[in-house]
């Protein structure tokens, strides 16, 4: 339940004899905080299909089509950086009922909206909740999490996102034939409901968010109810332990060091911080969102009418839902930095392969086929892998402030990506837009093998001084086991 204190791989710690009852509950607990992950999915995928209708509707030119889709990046971008901010403040389960509320309010107005002004307020409001969403679910499902299934529920975020891009796709083919785009936005208000009931009545807090504002007794009766009492005092007082230890190392530090984001600039973070916007912004200008946003777009640009459009991107969201429960399985095992290499690797060939198709003029079985491997190698690795290591690369202290700031690089970088893709491609080609991505894939590639450590198994301090290594500092914290 308090990640990092299980002691080293090959042990049984604490979290790793969490009973199988206290397993099943705490895998319902992280569904339901999921919820913010299908809704980060669904609201990003359904304006794919909505956009070959809305278009129509109000006229939009090519520069209005693409603002429908990217404006909801700039609230994300937004709602990503006061996401810690609100969870520090109300608690993760406060946080998670309040982007409830949002993504209610934004599904109304975008599904109500009279015309192009009022359709962009909607998409800003709505990506406030996305952005929110998407720095808040990783840091509440890894402070949840024990060590042992800790990378399966972290990925449970990906699979919830990929599981909402799914089926947006589908409510866009089912609305297909009467064109109501208006129902397509509408039907992400049931998912919005769920996750604020279950804020309210379901899920509980984090006990590492009690700990550290002084309410230990909750935190402990909170673990108890998945281990047993005495699991829980130890877990508590290691905890607190870290806790004090972590204010005694603030407070020998410069008090401006110590306030808001300058705490990730510390030299004990910094590794952190630079894998963490680095592999935030790969996971964008790889190009994966060009594909999910514009993937009816792009197929419809083969030849097919706008309906078949709609049906063959399905596909692509059944591919990107198989291949992230395969991930899911294999990064407890295989761990986390091999699985980024390979999805790498895959993403630049097929992406580049995809260019090619374009530039050559293959048909439409070929281009969607190099699509399907390139959703295939993303969902596989990079995708679900990315958000499992953002609850992990940062020590607790500023896990939240560092999740917040990576997931604001990662929306800034979406935004970029959204944003420039169609004027980008209406000026080089598409076919050579997609091999600038391959072109970024391959860097990529490189970096990761360089600093990204594997952190299956390991604890916080572990993790930061394997990252210390990777950069050539000394660590503060001696290494247990592997340090590459």
């Amino acid at each position: 339940m308090v990640q990092g204190f299980s002691r080293e791989p090959g042990t049984h710690g604490p979290l790793a004899e969490v009973p199988p009852e206290g397993q099943r509950k705490i895998t319902r607990w992280a569904m339901a905080i999921a919820l913010g992950g299908f809704l980060f999915g669904f609201d990003t995928g359904v304006v794919s299909g909505a956009l070959l209708y809305i278009k129509q509707d109000f006229d939009l030119n090519s520069f209005e089509q693409g603002s429908v889709v990217s404006v909801l990046l700039i609230g994300a971008v937004m709602g990503a950086t006061s996401a810690g901010l609100l969870s520090e403040r109300f608690g993760r389960r406060k946080a998670l009922g309040i982007i409830g509320v949002v993504f209610i309010f934004g599904t109304a107005v975008a599904s109500t909206a009279n015309g192009y002004p009022v359709l962009i307020a909607g998409r800003v409001v709505l990506g406030l909740a996305v952005g929110a969403a998407s720095a808040s679910v990783p840091v509440y499902l890894s402070e949840i999490s024990p060590t042992k299934i800790r990378g399966r529920l972290l990925t449970l975020n990906q699979l919830m996102i990929t599981l909402g891009i799914l089926i947006a796709y589908l409510v866009n083919l089912a609305f297909a034939s009467s064109e109501m785009w208006r129902a397509m936005f509408a039907v992400g208000a049931v998912p919005a409901a769920l996750m604020v009931a279950a804020s309210l009545w379901f899920l509980p807090e984090s006990p590492q968010w009690l700990i550290s504002h002084g309410q230990a007794d909750r935190a402990r009766r909170g673990i108890a109810s998945v281990t047993d009492e005495a699991t829980a005092n130890e877990l508590v007082a290691r905890a607190q332990h870290r806790i004090a230890e972590e204010r005694e190392k603030k407070a020998r530090q410069s008090a401006e060091a110590d306030r808001g984001a300058r705490k990730l600039l510390t030299p004990d973070v910094r590794p952190a911080l630079v894998v963490g916007l680095t592999l935030a912004a790969v996971q964008q200008f790889g190009g994966i969102n060009t594909i999910i946003y514009y993937a009816p777009t792009i197929i419809q640009q083969t030849g097919l009418n706008a309906s078949n459009s709609i049906f063959y991107s399905v596909f692509i969201g059944v591919i990107n839902l198989v291949m992230t429960l395969a991930a899911i399985r294999l990064v407890d095992r295989a761990g986390r930095r091999v699985m980024v290499l390979v999805s790498l690797a895959l993403m630049a060939v097929s992406i580049f392969m995809l260019g090619l198709a374009f530039v050559v003029g293959m048909n439409s079985v070929l281009t969607l086929l190099f699509m399907v491997i390139y959703i295939a190698a993303y969902a596989g690795g990079l995708g679900p892998v990315f958000w499992t290591l953002l609850g992990e690369i940062f020590p607790p202290s500023v896990r939240a402030e560092g999740s917040s700031v990576a997931t604001a690089v990662n929306w800034v970088s979406n935004f970029i990506v959204s944003l420039a893709f169609l004027p980008l491609a209406a000026l080089i080609g598409q076919g050579e837009t997609f091999w600038i991505f391959a072109g970024i894939c391959v860097l990529a590639f490189f970096f990761v093998g360089r600093y990204l450590p594997e952190t299956r198994g390991r604890d916080a301090e572990q993790i930061e001084a394997a990252l210390q290594s990777r950069f050539g500092h000394r660590p503060g914290t001696p290494e247990k086991g592997r340090t590459r």
